[in-house]
């Protein structure tokens, strides 16, 4: 399903108390990613959701640092990771796309986390706005949604 045929992202119900959220984000294209960041928030607090935000240096980081912040005191029901990557003239791009997104999906399925992904790895800053302006389908509430999906099926099956 390609963007254009997917439903608008709508903030869903989460049963029990409010959610507590980490917004991760890579600012490395920061337009780009307060555009997601923004989304994001929308849909949270359209939730009640309470959240805090993390910057790190770019997109490799930011499987990293949720790890960092599981072994923390802070609890958090979810994590949002917002960051862009853009295709250059090197597999730099490749690599770092790979890694990131495996890195997510294993601290999800290790950890046994929500996780909500609004990484965009896209050819060119036109996609890139596209994707994450606030008039359109902008993959960081996209990324917010997903998580919210997450906690309650966490909480749903007892796992929160």
């Amino acid at each position: 399903m390609s963007t254009a045929d997917a439903e608008l992202p709508a903030a869903p119900v989460v049963a029990g108390a409010a959610p507590h959220v980490l917004i991760v984000r890579a600012p490395y294209y920061p337009d780009v990613v307060d555009g997601l960041r923004d989304g994001a928030e929308r849909i949270l607090k359209e939730a009640g959701a309470t959240f805090e935000l993390l910057d790190v240096a770019g997109a490799f980081e930011l499987p990293q640092a949720i790890r960092i912040v599981l072994r923390g005191q802070t609890r958090f029901d979810a994590f949002v990771a917002l960051g862009c990557i853009i295709k250059g003239e090197t597999d730099h791009y490749d690599f770092i796309c790979e890694a990131t997104m495996h890195g997510m999906m294993n601290l999800a399925l290790q950890y046994g986390i929500a996780v909500g992904t609004g990484l965009l790895t896209v050819d060119s800053i036109d996609q890139a706005v596209a994707r994450s302006s606030l008039d359109g389908f902008n993959k960081g509430a996209e990324a917010a949604a997903a998580a919210l999906m997450q906690v309650n099926a966490a909480r749903r099956f007892g796992a929160a």
